[in-house]
């Protein structure tokens, strides 16, 4: 979802421990820490088909049930303007969840939202979209099957992702390049799997025209022998520009890379 928050029409689209979060030990750890081995995805406690967005505000704990699109949400290509399986009131907390297939457009926040140990199966358009607010945060969880994006950051403010993992993905963050009103975004990575497939992918896509800040520390990249998982893809709005580490929006050294 690349576009401001707007009015929707009824569409055609659609942490407990550490077991809980599904993570190795090794990736539960702070940065510095060994790089993570294969992440281990959870098996859902029984599952739900979702037909109308749910409302959450303060804490929602899904205990592992994996909800699903139906009906006006069961959606899971990239036509823009899906609605949400979930969609996060201004400082809610959503944790222990699984999204599975379809996945309409995944989870949207408000405002500031924390989501815990949240896993998609299979991404439809996105797997969150962060539309207002200051500071969002990722802990734990996991997203695959991503033709798109995981992460979109249409809103203003810093987004924070720790302890998760990805795979078979084009993009994991992406601040949003053509959003009728434009705003300096930050993300911040830290200990992250990323498993690759041979195809070229992106961690991050910042907007360097509009003074974006990626910060990554603790990436460990997995299956990727010939370095096609770009850490940081620079753009001017939507024109790529460049991509590699540099002192003022691509923070991140050799060192906080780790190849498996």
């Amino acid at each position: 979802m690349t576009s401001p928050a707007t009015p929707r029409a009824r569409r055609r689209a659609l942490t407990g421990t550490l077991t809980a979060l599904g993570l190795s030990s090794v990736m539960i750890t702070t940065v510095g820490a060994p790089p993570a081995s294969a992440a281990t995805w959870p098996t859902p406690s029984s599952s739900q088909a979702v037909s109308s967005t749910i409302s959450v505000s303060g804490v929602r704990d899904g205990g592992m049930v994996r909800y699903y699109g139906s009906g006006d949400l069961a959606g899971d290509g990239q036509e823009e303007g899906q609605d949400p399986i979930f969609e996060l009131a201004a400082g809610a907390t959503l944790k222990n969840v699984i999204i599975g297939a379809p996945g309409a457009d995944g989870i949207h926040c408000e405002g500031n939202c924390t989501l815990q140990n949240v896993w998609w199966e299979d991404v439809g358009e996105d797997a969150a979209t962060f539309r207002g607010g200051s500071t969002y945060t990722v802990t734990g969880g996991g997203a695959k099957k991503a033709a798109d994006k995981v992460f979109q950051h249409n809103g203003p403010g810093t987004l924070n992702v720790s302890n998760f993992a990805v795979s078979e993905f084009k993009t994991l963050y992406r601040s949003c390049g053509d959003c009728s009103t434009q705003y300096t975004r930050k993300v911040n990575l830290s200990n992250i799997e990323v498993t690759g497939t041979g195809s070229t992918a992106r961690l991050v896509g910042i907007n360097v025209n509009r003074n974006d800040v990626a910060t990554l520390r603790g990436i460990t990249i997995l299956n990727d022998s010939s370095r096609k998982v770009i850490p940081c893809q620079k753009y001017n709005n939507n024109t790529a520009v460049g991509t590699g580490p540099d002192s003022t929006n691509c923070l991140y050294a050799a060192s906080d890379i780790t190849y498996r």
